[in-house]
């Protein structure tokens, strides 16, 4: 009986991770389908600065 609890248990911690990354995916793609492109362009040209890519 108890390592039927454990195996749940653990299942459940297991999942937690892969549930946070979903949500926090969707987040992003949700907020970024929002944004003008003009916003997601300079962000985008910004970062490539930043860790020092060539972009023109």
């Amino acid at each position: 009986m108890k390592t039927q609890v454990k195996a749940v248990a653990a299942s459940r911690s297991a999942a937690l991770p892969a549930l946070f990354v979903g949500v926090l995916g969707v987040a992003l793609i949700t907020l970024t389908g929002h944004l003008q492109a003009a916003t997601l362009h300079d962000a985008a040209h910004d970062m490539r600065h930043a860790t020092g890519f060539p972009c023109h």
